[in-house]
Protein backbone atom coordinates (compact mmCIF):
# COMPACT_ATOMS: atom_id res chain seq x y z
CA UNK A 1 0.00 0.00 0.00
CA UNK A 2 2.74 2.40 0.98
CA UNK A 3 4.74 1.44 -2.10
CA UNK A 4 1.76 2.11 -4.37
CA UNK A 5 1.05 5.47 -2.75
CA UNK A 6 4.68 6.48 -2.95
CA UNK A 7 4.84 5.40 -6.59
CA UNK A 8 1.69 7.37 -7.36
CA UNK A 9 3.16 10.40 -5.58
CA UNK A 10 6.32 10.20 -7.65
CA UNK A 11 4.26 9.92 -10.84
CA UNK A 12 2.23 13.00 -9.92
CA UNK A 13 5.36 14.98 -9.16
CA UNK A 14 6.84 13.86 -12.45
CA UNK A 15 3.67 14.89 -14.28
CA UNK A 16 3.72 18.30 -12.60
CA UNK A 17 7.35 18.78 -13.60
CA UNK A 18 6.49 17.81 -17.17
CA UNK A 19 3.66 20.37 -17.28
CA UNK A 20 5.97 23.11 -16.00
CA UNK A 21 8.58 22.09 -18.54
CA UNK A 22 6.18 21.82 -21.48
CA UNK A 23 4.02 24.89 -20.86
CA UNK A 24 6.27 27.56 -19.28
CA UNK A 25 5.13 30.34 -21.64
CA UNK A 26 1.45 29.60 -20.97
CA UNK A 27 2.04 29.54 -17.22
CA UNK A 28 4.04 32.74 -17.47
CA UNK A 29 1.11 34.31 -19.38
CA UNK A 30 -1.40 33.18 -16.73
CA UNK A 31 0.82 34.39 -13.89
CA UNK A 32 1.19 37.77 -15.56
CA UNK A 33 -2.55 38.07 -16.26
CA UNK A 34 -3.40 37.22 -12.66
CA UNK A 35 -0.88 39.74 -11.34
CA UNK A 36 -2.37 42.44 -13.57
CA UNK A 37 -6.01 41.85 -12.64
CA UNK A 38 -5.92 42.86 -8.99
CA UNK A 39 -3.67 45.89 -9.52
CA UNK A 40 -5.82 47.12 -12.44
CA UNK A 41 -9.01 47.06 -10.39
CA UNK A 42 -7.34 48.70 -7.41
CA UNK A 43 -5.72 51.59 -9.27
CA UNK A 44 -8.26 52.31 -12.04
CA UNK A 45 -9.43 55.58 -10.35
CA UNK A 46 -5.92 57.03 -10.72
CA UNK A 47 -5.92 56.29 -14.45
CA UNK A 48 -9.35 57.87 -14.84
CA UNK A 49 -8.25 61.04 -13.01
CA UNK A 50 -5.07 61.22 -15.12
CA UNK A 51 -7.09 61.06 -18.35
CA UNK A 52 -9.52 63.75 -17.14
CA UNK A 53 -6.65 66.06 -16.18
CA UNK A 54 -4.98 65.61 -19.56
CA UNK A 55 -8.28 66.17 -21.35
CA UNK A 56 -8.65 69.52 -19.63
CA UNK A 57 -5.42 70.56 -21.33
CA UNK A 58 -7.05 69.68 -24.64
CA UNK A 59 -10.37 71.46 -24.19
CA UNK A 60 -9.13 74.67 -22.57
CA UNK A 61 -10.68 73.78 -19.22
CA UNK A 62 -7.13 73.42 -18.01
CA UNK A 63 -7.09 77.18 -17.43
CA UNK A 64 -9.05 76.60 -14.25
CA UNK A 65 -6.99 75.18 -11.46
CA UNK A 66 -8.40 71.67 -11.35
CA UNK A 67 -6.05 69.43 -9.45
CA UNK A 68 -6.14 65.75 -8.70
CA UNK A 69 -8.34 65.98 -5.57
CA UNK A 70 -10.75 68.44 -7.14
CA UNK A 71 -11.12 66.23 -10.20
CA UNK A 72 -11.83 63.21 -8.02
CA UNK A 73 -14.49 65.11 -6.03
CA UNK A 74 -16.12 66.28 -9.26
CA UNK A 75 -16.31 62.72 -10.60
CA UNK A 76 -17.88 61.42 -7.37
CA UNK A 77 -20.41 64.28 -7.30
CA UNK A 78 -21.48 63.65 -10.90
CA UNK A 79 -21.29 59.86 -11.10
CA UNK A 80 -21.13 58.71 -7.42
CA UNK A 81 -18.19 56.73 -6.01
CA UNK A 82 -18.43 54.04 -8.69
CA UNK A 83 -17.79 56.70 -11.32
CA UNK A 84 -14.13 56.47 -10.35
CA UNK A 85 -14.07 53.02 -11.98
CA UNK A 86 -15.46 54.22 -15.31
CA UNK A 87 -13.58 52.51 -18.12
CA UNK A 88 -12.90 49.45 -15.97
CA UNK A 89 -14.09 46.97 -18.60
CA UNK A 90 -11.73 48.17 -21.37
CA UNK A 91 -8.97 48.54 -18.79
CA UNK A 92 -9.34 44.90 -17.75
CA UNK A 93 -9.70 43.85 -21.40
CA UNK A 94 -6.45 45.64 -22.24
CA UNK A 95 -4.30 45.22 -19.15
CA UNK A 96 -4.95 41.60 -18.20
CA UNK A 97 -3.97 40.03 -21.54
CA UNK A 98 -1.44 42.84 -22.03
CA UNK A 99 0.42 42.05 -18.82
CA UNK A 100 0.17 38.34 -19.59
CA UNK A 101 1.60 38.89 -23.08
CA UNK A 102 4.35 41.08 -21.65
CA UNK A 103 5.53 38.57 -19.06
CA UNK A 104 5.23 35.58 -21.40
CA UNK A 105 7.14 37.53 -24.07
CA UNK A 106 9.87 38.31 -21.54
CA UNK A 107 10.13 34.64 -20.62
CA UNK A 108 10.19 33.57 -24.28
CA UNK A 109 12.76 36.20 -25.28
CA UNK A 110 15.07 35.31 -22.40
CA UNK A 111 15.01 31.66 -23.41
CA UNK A 112 15.42 32.31 -27.13
CA UNK A 113 18.34 34.66 -26.49
CA UNK A 114 19.70 32.26 -23.84
CA UNK A 115 20.06 35.02 -21.25
CA UNK A 116 20.81 34.14 -17.66
CA UNK A 117 20.17 36.00 -14.42
CA UNK A 118 21.30 38.51 -13.37
CA UNK A 119 20.56 40.52 -16.51
CA UNK A 120 22.86 43.37 -17.51
CA UNK A 121 21.40 46.88 -17.88
CA UNK A 122 21.48 46.64 -21.68
CA UNK A 123 19.85 43.20 -21.68
CA UNK A 124 17.10 44.36 -19.31
CA UNK A 125 16.21 47.52 -21.21
CA UNK A 126 16.27 45.68 -24.56
CA UNK A 127 14.01 42.89 -23.27
CA UNK A 128 11.57 45.34 -21.70
CA UNK A 129 11.26 47.48 -24.84
CA UNK A 130 10.83 44.50 -27.17
CA UNK A 131 8.27 42.69 -25.01
CA UNK A 132 6.18 45.81 -24.43
CA UNK A 133 6.25 46.80 -28.10
CA UNK A 134 4.86 43.40 -29.04
CA UNK A 135 1.98 43.49 -26.55
CA UNK A 136 1.28 47.23 -27.00
CA UNK A 137 0.94 47.01 -30.78
CA UNK A 138 -1.45 44.05 -30.54
CA UNK A 139 -3.74 45.77 -28.04
CA UNK A 140 -3.77 49.35 -29.39
CA UNK A 141 -7.49 49.23 -30.41
CA UNK A 142 -8.46 48.45 -26.80
CA UNK A 143 -6.15 51.23 -25.60
CA UNK A 144 -8.02 53.72 -27.81
CA UNK A 145 -11.39 52.54 -26.44
CA UNK A 146 -10.11 52.66 -22.86
CA UNK A 147 -8.92 56.26 -23.20
CA UNK A 148 -12.22 57.37 -24.71
CA UNK A 149 -14.26 55.63 -22.01
CA UNK A 150 -12.27 57.39 -19.30
CA UNK A 151 -12.39 60.84 -20.91
CA UNK A 152 -16.13 61.38 -20.50
CA UNK A 153 -16.21 62.87 -24.03
CA UNK A 154 -17.52 59.74 -25.77
CA UNK A 155 -20.71 57.91 -24.73
CA UNK A 156 -20.13 54.35 -25.91
CA UNK A 157 -22.32 51.72 -24.25
CA UNK A 158 -19.88 48.83 -24.67
CA UNK A 159 -16.45 47.87 -25.98
CA UNK A 160 -17.95 46.15 -29.03
CA UNK A 161 -20.01 49.24 -29.89
CA UNK A 162 -16.97 51.47 -29.48
CA UNK A 163 -14.84 49.28 -31.74
CA UNK A 164 -17.63 49.11 -34.34
CA UNK A 165 -18.29 52.87 -34.40
CA UNK A 166 -14.61 53.80 -34.46
CA UNK A 167 -14.00 51.44 -37.37
CA UNK A 168 -17.14 52.68 -39.18
CA UNK A 169 -16.34 56.40 -38.99
CA UNK A 170 -12.55 56.44 -38.61
CA UNK A 171 -11.40 53.16 -40.12
CA UNK A 172 -8.28 51.23 -39.15
CA UNK A 173 -6.49 54.53 -38.58
CA UNK A 174 -8.93 55.37 -35.80
CA UNK A 175 -8.45 52.01 -34.11
CA UNK A 176 -4.68 52.52 -34.15
CA UNK A 177 -4.64 56.25 -33.33
CA UNK A 178 -1.89 57.18 -30.92
CA UNK A 179 0.10 54.02 -31.66
CA UNK A 180 3.42 55.84 -32.02
CA UNK A 181 3.20 57.85 -28.76
CA UNK A 182 1.77 54.78 -27.01
CA UNK A 183 4.83 52.77 -27.98
CA UNK A 184 7.08 55.75 -27.18
CA UNK A 185 5.48 55.78 -23.73
CA UNK A 186 5.12 52.06 -22.95
CA UNK A 187 8.22 50.58 -24.58
CA UNK A 188 10.76 52.93 -22.94
CA UNK A 189 8.80 52.73 -19.67
CA UNK A 190 9.02 48.95 -19.62
CA UNK A 191 12.66 48.97 -20.72
CA UNK A 192 13.68 51.55 -18.12
CA UNK A 193 11.54 49.90 -15.45
CA UNK A 194 13.04 46.46 -16.03
CA UNK A 195 16.55 47.94 -16.05
CA UNK A 196 16.06 49.86 -12.80
CA UNK A 197 14.18 46.97 -11.20
CA UNK A 198 16.71 44.24 -11.99
CA UNK A 199 19.70 46.39 -11.08
CA UNK A 200 18.17 47.46 -7.77
CA UNK A 201 17.15 43.90 -6.95
CA UNK A 202 20.66 42.63 -7.74
CA UNK A 203 22.23 45.43 -5.66
CA UNK A 204 20.07 44.55 -2.65
CA UNK A 205 20.94 40.87 -3.04
CA UNK A 206 24.67 41.73 -2.99
CA UNK A 207 24.45 44.17 -0.09
CA UNK A 208 22.04 42.08 2.00
CA UNK A 209 22.68 38.46 0.99
CA UNK A 210 20.88 37.04 4.04
CA UNK A 211 17.83 39.30 3.86
CA UNK A 212 14.82 36.97 3.81
CA UNK A 213 11.92 39.32 2.98
CA UNK A 214 11.99 38.98 -0.79
CA UNK A 215 8.43 40.26 -1.28
CA UNK A 216 9.22 43.55 0.48
CA UNK A 217 12.42 43.90 -1.55
CA UNK A 218 10.65 43.29 -4.85
CA UNK A 219 7.91 45.80 -4.04
CA UNK A 220 10.28 48.56 -2.88
CA UNK A 221 12.55 48.10 -5.89
CA UNK A 222 9.47 48.19 -8.10
CA UNK A 223 8.20 51.45 -6.59
CA UNK A 224 11.52 53.25 -7.11
CA UNK A 225 11.89 51.88 -10.64
CA UNK A 226 8.34 52.99 -11.47
CA UNK A 227 8.91 56.57 -10.29
CA UNK A 228 11.99 56.96 -12.49
CA UNK A 229 10.42 55.35 -15.56
CA UNK A 230 7.10 57.26 -15.21
CA UNK A 231 8.78 60.66 -15.09
CA UNK A 232 10.84 60.04 -18.24
CA UNK A 233 7.92 58.74 -20.33
CA UNK A 234 5.05 61.01 -19.22
CA UNK A 235 5.25 63.54 -22.10
CA UNK A 236 4.50 60.69 -24.53
CA UNK A 237 1.44 59.80 -22.43
CA UNK A 238 0.07 63.35 -22.76
CA UNK A 239 0.55 63.28 -26.55
CA UNK A 240 -1.01 59.80 -26.76
CA UNK A 241 -4.14 60.91 -24.87
CA UNK A 242 -4.67 63.94 -27.10
CA UNK A 243 -4.33 61.91 -30.30
CA UNK A 244 -6.76 59.22 -29.16
CA UNK A 245 -9.40 61.70 -27.94
CA UNK A 246 -9.15 64.14 -30.87
CA UNK A 247 -7.89 62.23 -33.94
CA UNK A 248 -9.31 64.86 -36.32
CA UNK A 249 -7.37 67.65 -34.65
CA UNK A 250 -4.08 65.83 -34.12
CA UNK A 251 -3.13 63.83 -37.21
CA UNK A 252 0.27 62.77 -35.90
CA UNK A 253 2.42 62.83 -32.78
CA UNK A 254 4.47 65.79 -34.01
CA UNK A 255 1.39 68.04 -34.28
CA UNK A 256 0.19 67.11 -30.81
CA UNK A 257 3.66 67.57 -29.33
CA UNK A 258 4.04 71.06 -30.85
CA UNK A 259 0.51 72.05 -29.80
CA UNK A 260 1.16 71.27 -26.15
CA UNK A 261 4.41 73.24 -26.10
CA UNK A 262 3.04 76.32 -27.88
CA UNK A 263 -0.10 76.60 -25.82
CA UNK A 264 0.97 75.39 -22.37
CA UNK A 265 4.73 75.41 -22.32
CA UNK A 266 7.00 72.63 -21.02
CA UNK A 267 4.77 71.97 -18.00
CA UNK A 268 1.95 70.89 -20.32
CA UNK A 269 3.84 67.66 -20.95
CA UNK A 270 3.49 66.73 -17.28
CA UNK A 271 -0.25 67.24 -16.88
CA UNK A 272 -1.66 64.35 -14.86
CA UNK A 273 1.77 63.06 -13.86
CA UNK A 274 0.90 62.59 -10.17
CA UNK A 275 -2.01 60.15 -10.63
CA UNK A 276 -0.18 58.36 -13.47
CA UNK A 277 3.01 58.07 -11.45
CA UNK A 278 1.07 56.73 -8.47
CA UNK A 279 -0.89 54.27 -10.58
CA UNK A 280 1.90 53.01 -12.83
CA UNK A 281 4.40 52.81 -9.98
CA UNK A 282 2.15 50.95 -7.53
CA UNK A 283 0.48 48.84 -10.21
CA UNK A 284 3.72 47.72 -11.84
CA UNK A 285 5.42 47.12 -8.50
CA UNK A 286 2.48 45.01 -7.33
CA UNK A 287 2.27 43.12 -10.64
CA UNK A 288 5.99 42.26 -10.55
CA UNK A 289 5.83 41.28 -6.87
CA UNK A 290 2.89 38.93 -7.46
CA UNK A 291 4.47 37.60 -10.65
CA UNK A 292 7.77 36.86 -8.90
CA UNK A 293 5.87 35.04 -6.14
CA UNK A 294 3.78 32.95 -8.53
CA UNK A 295 6.66 32.02 -10.84
CA UNK A 296 8.79 31.04 -7.84
CA UNK A 297 6.01 28.76 -6.58
CA UNK A 298 5.74 27.22 -10.07
CA UNK A 299 9.44 26.42 -10.04
CA UNK A 300 10.51 28.91 -12.71
CA UNK A 301 13.23 30.33 -10.46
Amino acid sequence: MNIDMQGQFVDLKGEEATINENYPILKSFLAGSFSGTFSTILFQPLDLIKTRLQNRVSNNAGRSKSGMVRTMVSIVQNDNIFGLWKGMTPSITRVVPGVGLYFSSLYWLKNVMELEEPLTSLQAISLGITARSMSGALLIPITVVKTRFESGVYKYSSISEALRLIYKYEGVKGLSSGLVPTLLRDAPYSGLYLMFYTQLKNAVALKLPHYSHETVTHFCCGVFAGICASFVTHPADVVKTKMQLYPDKFKNAHNAFIFVYRKYGPFGYFKGIVPRMLRRTLMTAMAWTIYEKITASLGFK
